[in-house]
């Protein structure tokens, strides 16, 4: 089988235009969120709506609360470690090289129940809920640890940019 790509005329503006999104390693708006570091590495303002991108370390005991999103489907492919995965009733642990897909709508989570951080990417699609975590979560502090997920102002942060999305679906806080 021969695959072959039809060369652009070099005449042609498109040919020499310019318009990579380019993230360096280590750059990027870097939050806490939900016990996790979170990196945002793209939103959909700048990928022309076409994905919110997040590269996450999540510590020994972090992760959300079980959660879902009516408007936007998540995508999980796990760089380090081990996360025990909740998809509606079913729980389930992806390792290092696994992929995870979310459907709109589908209750889950993600806990590290290992002894070291994990590391992982996640994608929103629609894009627009990397942009609430990058507004309203607390700013990263190099060389601190994250507050736990239990902390209240971490759950009453977690619970005002649900509100602000109108897309995630959370239980009410006790």
């Amino acid at each position: 089988m021969t695959f072959s790509l039809a060369e652009p005329d070099p005449h042609d503006p498109h040919w020499n235009t310019r318009g990579a999104l380019y993230i360096p390693s280590g750059k990027g708006p870097t939050v806490w969120a939900a016990g996790d570091v979170y990196t945002i590495k793209a939103t959909g303002a700048q990928t022309n709506g076409g994905l919110g991108f997040i590269e996450a370390t999540v510590p020994a005991g972090g992760g959300p609360i079980p959660h879902a999103h009516p408007e936007q489907e998540e995508t999980f492919y796990i760089l380090d470690g081990e996360l025990e995965f909740l998809d509606g009733d079913h729980i389930f642990t992806a390792v290092a090289g696994d992929f995870v897909h979310i459907p709109r709508g589908v209750r889950h989570r993600f806990t590290n129940k290992g002894n070291h951080a994990a590391k992982m990417i996640f994608i929103f699609t629609p894009p627009g809920l990397e942009q609430i975590i990058a507004d309203h979560a607390l700013p990263a502090r190099p060389g601190d640890a994250p507050p736990s997920v239990i902390d209240d102002d971490q759950l009453e942060r977690f619970h005002t940019m649900t509100r602000l999305a109108k897309s995630i679906t959370l239980p009410e806080p006790s």
